[in-house]
């Protein structure tokens, strides 16, 4: 299965007018962790937009949106140790991302001072860079003698199998001119 790739962008001035009418929905929509996050920042309002595009653009990659039993708090973002913003997949949003072999959600969230973006690339073992495996020299070495011994094993063998088989020919022919008719 391929991977899903989805965008979502939202204007941080539509946020900032949510948050100022509705103060419940972020409690609704975002979880604790978000909400100390967002609102540890200068600027919470484009944190919080930058959150709920990652919401959308992970779903949007499952090819879902928030339906089936979706919820908003199915998906979430939280920061790795480094600070990278990691997709947390909770309830129906994490089935439907085992049910398509989703090994990983790659998350990407920026914004100006307008407008944030979120970009989520849905990762599975069929599109997942394969690591190539490093091989000791040594032991690379030690194979390509050991295949070329069996190599040379197969062909003493064949050698002799056919030295064998001349020699019963040849000794029959001398029984043969041997013995009386």
């Amino acid at each position: 299965m391929a991977a899903g790739i989805g965008v979502d962008m939202l204007e941080i001035a539509r946020m900032e007018r949510v948050i100022e009418r509705r103060p419940s929905f972020l409690k609704r929509v975002f979880t604790k962790e978000e909400r100390a996050y967002c609102d540890r920042r200068a600027r919470p309002a484009e944190h919080y937009a930058a959150r709920f595009a990652a919401r959308e653009a992970v779903l949007k990659a499952l090819g879902t949106g928030f339906s089936g039993g979706i919820g908003f708090k199915d998906v979430s973002v939280a920061n790795d140790e480094s600070g990278r913003p990691v997709a947390v997949l909770k309830g129906r949003a994490a089935e439907v991302a085992a049910e398509r072999g989703v090994q990983e959600v790659a998350l990407s969230l920026s914004h100006t001072r307008d407008v944030a973006v979120a970009n989520a690339v849905l990762v599975t073992e069929d599109v997942r860079p394969k690591v190539e495996e490093r091989v000791d020299p040594a032991r690379e070495l030690l194979a390509s003698f050991k295949a070329a011994r069996t190599v040379i094993d197969e062909l003493e063998r064949q050698q002799l199998d056919m030295l064998d088989k001349r020699m019963r020919r040849r000794t029959r022919r001398s029984v043969m001119a041997c013995s009386p008719c």
